[in-house]
């Protein structure tokens, strides 16, 4: 670090900007030293409320010794290319989701890391929020006696409804969007996955824009994988853009066990209700460890990442944690494709509880 906080650079200035800029600029060891985007409006509009400078390139942004953790907003096809050059240039990286769009990729990345002596960190972090912690915690005290069955449901609804271009989402798709939620989750309480299997269409392609505009899906809107764990623990995940949360009964994450279920409505909020259901007794409300935040604190794997820094601890938003997290999706779409079970090979450290939550 080269100061008493910790200076970042946010590169990608799209909507979700302005909300870890917002987070960061609530910790007080940590200072917004300025941000890029490749359209300039952007980046002054989300610097100067912090302070920040603008910067002209990616170059820039390495360049300045102001700077020691990049987050990496960009588009998803873009992250493999930023996150390597500010690895390249000695830059701590956070990048939002996904790590990359390859295994391939993503396991380059976290080599380019680790070899460099560098933190590789990447969202989403939803597992760090108090009701996954507070479910994390009772897993492994075995509240619900050994996990056999897992089921996660990400209904994300018809991006174009509120989105006014929605062709990046559809070109990803739900999978890469926002299966990697949940499958951060689940990963962080069972560990490695170490076989997928999945099916995958496309629901009514032909879809219209705000503007009127028609345009036509062709990556699947709709995948089911099934996801294997060692002990023989099962993940059913399914990915939908076309059903929306608000519109099922079918949504959040559920542990099932031998002693009863885990109940999580959102994966995605850090304050939903959770709750316990035994065979034969009525459910129970689980309060959390601590007063939650309201929605997603999208600075607080940033704030873990920096502070493990200074720490010499393990940060526990991990590049290694999410390139497996890439496989797993990389293998969903090879068994899609070719109609196979598809073996994993990667394999990660789980990360450490938050202290609040030991």
């Amino acid at each position: 670090m080269t100061s008493d906080s910790t200076g970042v650079a946010i590169v990608g200035c799209g909507n979700i900007a302005a909300r870890y800029a917002a987070d960061l600029a609530r910790y007080p060891e940590m200072r917004l030293a300025g941000a890029h985007d490749v359209l300039p409006e952007r980046a002054e509009a989300l610097a100067a409320p912090h302070g920040g400078r603008v910067y002209g390139s990616l170059e820039e942004v390495v360049a300045d010794d102001a700077v020691d953790i990049v987050v990496n907003l960009t588009v998803h096809r873009a992250h493999y290319d930023v996150i390597r050059r500010c690895l390249e240039a000695g830059k701590h990286v956070h990048s939002e989701k996904p790590l990359a769009l390859t295994r391939e990729e993503a396991a380059d990345l976290v080599e380019i890391a680790e070899s460099r002596g560098l933190r590789l960190g990447c969202a989403p972090a939803t597992f760090l929020g108090e009701a996954q912690q507070t479910a994390l915690k009772l897993l492994r005290e075995g509240r619900v006696g050994p996990v056999r069955l897992v089921y996660a449901e990400v209904n994300w609804g018809r991006i174009e409804a509120w989105h006014p271009e929605p062709d990046g989402f559809y070109a990803v798709g739900p999978l890469f969007d926002v299966g990697v939620y949940p499958l951060t989750i689940v990963t962080a309480a069972l560990g490695p996955a170490r076989r997928v299997t999945a099916f995958a269409s496309v629901v009514h392609p032909r879809r219209r824009r705000l503007d009127g505009a028609e345009f036509t899906i062709t990556t699947p809107n709709y995948v089911v994988a099934n996801v294997e764990f060692d002990g023989g623990v099962l993940l059913r995940l399914t990915c939908c853009f076309y059903v929306g949360n608000d519109s099922t009964r079918q949504k959040g994450l559920e542990f099932h066990g031998d002693d009863g279920s885990l109940l999580l409505e959102s994966w995605h909020d850090f304050d939903p209700p959770l709750e316990v259901r035994a065979p034969g007794r009525d459910p129970e409300a689980i309060p959390l460890l601590r007063e939650p935040y309201r929605g997603v604190e999208w600075g607080r794997a940033v704030r873990d990442l920096a502070a493990a820094i200074r720490e010499g601890r393990p940060h526990r938003a991990t590049g290694r944690q999410a390139a497996h997290v890439v496989e797993i999706l990389c293998a969903a779409k090879e068994s899609y494709e070719s109609g196979k079970p598809v073996d994993l090979t990667s394999d990660f450290t789980p990360p450490a509880p938050m202290d609040w939550a030991v």
